[in-house]
């Protein structure tokens, strides 16, 4: 790994960007927002790790509306353009088990259509226990991976254990062992499903039990709060808390949001390089030397 803290950022042309501000960044970005350019990317000028968008192909559609197929000749051409050497590793078609995303409904004010067909049920068919909905989340998660890996093999995509309880990714693990996928020989493993988790001892136990089996994980939206739990004990993280912290900002005597120096029309600094860098560049200079990445995530920005 290039960089232990990712800079989550739905402006992916910062990728190609030649701020300075940008020098020594890594960026995680979602493949959804490359799948909204209608003209070839430059080249990346910045490493960045690709998100598969999986939540939200779920939110909205609930299952993935992509074959493995037509998913990987998509990356291929974002990678070609962007640059293979650019490009740490991608995120597979994977099943988050969060509730909402498996029953839908609404929640933290977005709608959710749910899984039901993509897990079999009819319209009169009566809706299964969360844990077996998440266990047929799990068995997708991990088929995916593996039909990915036999169809491209030199694509560096990464296996995500999913799951709710420490079980549920107990069994993730296993079928990927049964599949002969040795996951400590992976450089990087993911951990799904904990970004909108509030419990963060809870997942301070799944990232113990995982790494002291030898595994890399890499943190997906990992909060502030988990961080200054089990922060160091992850390879990598992604967080875009710069974003989330900068539409919170409150207005200064001036009744504006945003940074002092900003001129941008947007009323926030939501999407500004100057929120972003500053908070990445306070975010590591707060980690603690003496604890390996340990970091304090600035949710003000």
């Amino acid at each position: 790994m290039r960089a232990k803290l990712m800079l989550g950022t739905c402006e992916d042309h910062w990728l190609w960007s030649d701020d300075p501000r940008f020098d020594g960044i890594t960026f995680f970005v979602s493949r959804n927002r490359f799948a909204r350019r209608k003209k070839k990317m430059p080249r990346a000028l910045h490493p960045f790790a690709m998100d598969s968008g999986g939540y939200t192909e779920l939110q909205r559609h609930g299952r993935w509306r992509s074959t493995p197929q037509e998913f990987v000749d998509e990356v291929r051409r974002y990678i070609e353009q962007l640059g293979d050497d650019m490009v740490l590793w991608l995120a597979p078609q994977d099943w988050m088990t969060e509730p909402w995303t498996i029953f839908g409904g609404w929640h933290d004010g977005q709608h959710f259509v749910g899984t039901r067909e993509a897990r079999g049920l009819g319209p009169d068919d009566p809706e299964q226990d969360l844990t077996t909905a998440v266990r047929i989340h799990i068995r997708y998660t991990v088929d995916n991976f593996l039909e990915l890996r036999r169809i491209a093999p030199d694509l560096r995509i990464i296996p995500v254990l999913q799951g709710q309880s420490l079980d549920d990714y107990k069994y993730c693990a296993s079928l990927y062992e049964a599949a002969g996928i040795d996951l400590t020989a992976e450089p990087v493993v993911g951990l799904g499903s904990v970004c909108r988790r509030e419990a963060s001892i809870e997942i301070a136990e799944l990232v113990a039990y995982f790494t002291d089996r030898g595994l890399s994980l890499h943190g997906f939206g990992v909060k502030s709060s988990g961080l200054s739990l089990y922060g160091n004990e992850l390879v990598s993280a992604d967080s875009q808390a710069w974003s989330f912290g900068a539409r919170r900002r409150k207005p200064g005597p001036d009744g504006d949001r945003r940074l002092p120096g900003c001129i941008h029309k947007a009323q926030t600094c939501a999407h500004c390089p100057e929120a972003a860098t500053q908070w990445y560049r306070r975010t590591l200079a707060g980690a603690r030397p003496d604890a390996g990445w340990q970091m304090t995530l600035d949710m003000a920005a």
